[in-house]
């Protein structure tokens, strides 16, 4: 009566195709549930702590795509069926690529979502350290997908030695073209991440002194005592003696002149 189940259609009979589908649609499902308890979790966490960590993980697991998950869920189905080496192969490089894209976007949800955090963060305390994270999210971002693109390209067998070396090759180029630049770019970072002052302090550097209006890729301005604006190279800024007046040991505002 059950006869038609050992039909056989491209080397498996038509029981294992139905046991590949059943195991398909279960990963499917059980994927599905656990994505959304983990998230439902990460979101009640969230609400209750003040920690980063807990928002950034929910929008990162928020971005888990379907497509994502139809094509593991396939995968998993397909491993009880017999298959021809080459289309194994095909299969394997089809979902390892989906895989890395997968990762691109969690990663990529990463970086916006501290991003934007610290942005809320510092918004008002120092808005110009803001737009120099936005830049390095936009660094971190350009980075992943390089990555990936390599991975994707070595899955697919090409050979990404000389991709690498070319590319080093020509970072070095453009570092030794652009060196004043970048050494400005590092020297905001250090900035942002050292906090030698921030938005508001009142400092002076050798005989020029005034308030940090602004922090950017390149250059930091400050509006002196008598109103003209002067503008400093970052990296020049931090080779120089920097007196940082604005707070004193005892917590009282100290005098510009010390």
């Amino acid at each position: 009566m059950l006869r038609f189940l050992d039909w056989t259609l491209y080397a498996n009979p038509l029981r294992t195709w139905l046991l590949a589908l059943l195991v398909a649609v279960v990963a499917l499902l059980a994927l599905q549930i656990l994505r959304r308890i983990v998230l439902g979790q990460l979101r009640r966490l969230s609400k209750r702590t003040n920690n980063d960590l807990d928002n950034i993980a929910a929008r990162v697991l928020d971005k888990t795509r379907s497509w994502f998950l139809i094509v593991v869920s396939l995968w998993a189905g397909s491993l009880l069926l017999i298959r021809p080496d080459a289309l194994r192969n095909l299969v394997g490089i089809l979902t390892a690529l989906v895989v890395i894209v997968q990762f691109g976007v969690w990663g990529n949800a990463a970086v916006s979502s501290y991003v934007d955090t610290y942005g809320e963060r510092r918004a008002e305390e120092d808005p110009a350290s803001v737009t120099t994270m936005r830049a390095v999210g936009f660094l971190a971002r350009l980075a992943l997908w390089t990555l990936l693109l390599l991975v994707a390209l070595d899955t697919l067998g090409m050979d990404v030695t000389a991709l690498v070396a070319g590319l080093g090759i020509g970072g070095i180029a453009v570092a030794l073209a652009a060196q004043n630049i970048l050494g400005d770019l590092f020297a905001s970072l250090s900035i942002v991440l050292d906090k030698p002052f921030i938005y508001g302090d009142f400092i002076v550097v050798d005989t020029l002194s005034g308030t940090v209006e602004h922090v950017g890729l390149k250059t930091t301005r400050i509006r002196s005592i008598s109103g003209e604006q002067l503008v400093f190279a970052n990296s020049d800024l931090l080779t120089s003696r920097i007196r940082n007046t604005s707070e004193c040991w005892n917590g009282a505002r100290c005098s510009p002149w010390g």
